[in-house]
């Protein structure tokens, strides 16, 4: 009896990664939650009986492709670092859905888990009306600790009828955010890529987390990479309160559709982040009232870092670099802007500020940012009511931007480019090839369009760049083979 009792003991302690890991089925239409859902052919039937389960590292849980499940899949598990969990699909035809139907505030919820994995599923969060804080995928931390290794890939994520105004709350394709006053929260090891996101208002990724400097705790290996956003409410991309984040080879196409006056968005810009890398995106065709920049550098962040991304056709200009004077915490300081490319960016001629959409907006106590060997050409046919401008430096809430450089850029227009100071201070320019007529800007742009001594520019004009952009958009080019081409990232 003894001896029996030391196995069972022996056993009852194993940790969880000694158990051999399984596979669970799930089909609505054959499946019964009576089934032990260990084969394909007695499956679970519903998603209820996957939130009441409790799974170990290695397990799968798959979902029947071709079948819709409706309700609401939370995950609450613990893989390691060895045996992920997996929630994923089987069989063949298309992507099994998860249609939350607006009833639940989330499609999926991932809720305080490390180790986990969300591939090749279908989500959508439709109800009757908008509400405020409708997602897709939620993923959140409450006194929890570092979650780490979160995968989500491949995943169809669409028609999420969140609010667009951003003051009740908006609304998200993909959203995590991270909290805890007893146990700090963060999430280290959060991947998120090749997922396809469309009609998802207010936005398509954005995060949270710890922003105040005061209690700073940032995510760190934060990887957004791969992914396509169309026809989304508001905001594309925003990393919030993390450290080193990545944000690569993503298109964001048709943002800021249907967000109010008043509010304001942007394709793709860090808040309250540290030392982020954005390279390789296309941002085109944002448009709204306010802001709708291709990219922007905001405030509370060090360190930003943009380069060969892609940007044409927003509505509200190429860049925004802002912080304000009040309440800025870290402000804006050490932004690099380098090595990409604007084309027939700005244009706004409509809402309460129509005219008003210059390709760079600089505006409130930035410093320190450097802005180098871009290309900006507009060589459309120009609106009389749009903003001419290709530089405004603008003040919020009192303090203006200082110590901003503009060197070995490549501005062409076919129409007029306007500069507009304010009272920036301490801003530079130099060897800047400009091409066309240049109202106000730097004095060397009255002298300079003879090519300067850089072989790239010189062997580009308006004519042949324009031509390698439509190969681009005719898929003849990769983007990452349109900026080897132009040879921005190998100097």
């Amino acid at each position: 009896m003894t001896k029996i009792l030391w196995i069972f003991l022996v056993f009852a302690v194993l940790p969880f990664s000694f158990l051999e890991a399984r596979s669970f089925y799930i089909n609505p239409a054959t499946g019964n939650d009576a089934n032990k859902g260990i084969s394909a052919n007695q499956p679970w039937q519903t998603l209820q009986k996957i939130n009441d389960s409790s799974f170990v590292p290695g397990d799968s849980i798959l979902f029947a492709r071709g079948t819709v499940f409706h309700g609401q899949l939370k995950i609450h598990v613990q893989g390691d670092k060895k045996k992920i969990i997996l929630f994923s699909s089987y069989g063949h035809g298309s992507m099994p859905i998860i249609a939350a139907d607006g009833q639940f505030e989330e499609a999926v919820l991932l809720y305080n888990s490390s180790y986990v994995a969300v591939k090749y599923l279908e989500i959508t969060n439709t109800g009757i009306t908008r509400k405020p804080l409708r997602k897709g995928v939620y993923l959140f931390l409450d006194n929890y600790g570092e979650a780490r290794q979160i995968c989500l890939d491949h995943l169809y994520i669409h028609d999420v009828n969140g609010s667009n105004n951003k003051a009740q709350g908006g609304g998200a394709g993909i959203s995590w955010d991270n909290r805890g006053n007893k146990v700090k929260s963060r999430f280290d090891g959060l991947l998120i890529e090749n997922c396809k996101l469309a009609r998802t208002d207010r936005n398509g990724i954005t995060g949270g987390g710890y922003t105040n400097r005061n209690n700073w705790y940032p995510n760190l290996h934060v990887v957004i990479r791969g992914n396509d956003l169309c026809d989304f409410g508001g905001d594309g991309i925003v990393p919030i309160g993390c450290d080193g984040a990545i944000v690569e080879y993503n298109r964001l196409i048709k943002g800021g559709q249907r967000f109010p006056e008043g509010d304001a968005s942007a394709g793709i810009w860090p808040w309250s982040c540290d030392n982020t890398l954005i390279q390789y995106n296309e941002v085109a065709y944002m448009a709204g009232p306010w802001d709708s920049q291709g990219y922007d550098s905001d405030w509370n962040c060090k360190h930003s870092v943009f380069q060969y991304n892609y940007s044409h056709d927003n509505l509200g200009g190429f860049f925004l670099i802002c912080s304000p004077t009040q309440g800025n915490e870290a402000g804006n300081s050490g932004t690099v802007i380098r090595d990409n490319i604007s084309y027939n960016d700005g244009g706004r001629i409509t809402w309460k500020n129509a005219g008003f959409s210059p390709i760079f907006h600089i505006t409130g106590p930035v410093k320190n940012i450097r802005i180098y060997h871009n290309i900006v050409i507009r060589d459309r046919p120009v609106n009389p009511k749009e903003d001419k401008s290709l530089i405004t430096f603008n003040t919020w809430g009192g303090d203006w931007p200082t110590h901003i450089s503009f060197i070995h850029n490549y501005f062409l227009t076919t129409d007029t480019f306007t500069c507009k100071y304010g009272k920036a201070t301490h801003y530079f320019f130099s060897k800047n090839s400009w091409r066309g007529h240049f109202v106000n800007c730097p004095e060397e742009s009255v002298v300079d369009n003879t090519p300067i001594n850089d072989p790239l520019w010189n062997n580009w004009n308006a004519q042949k760049l324009s031509s390698l952009f439509r190969d681009y958009k005719n898929e003849k080019l990769t983007l990452k083979s349109l900026f080897d081409t132009l040879r921005l990232n190998k100097h």
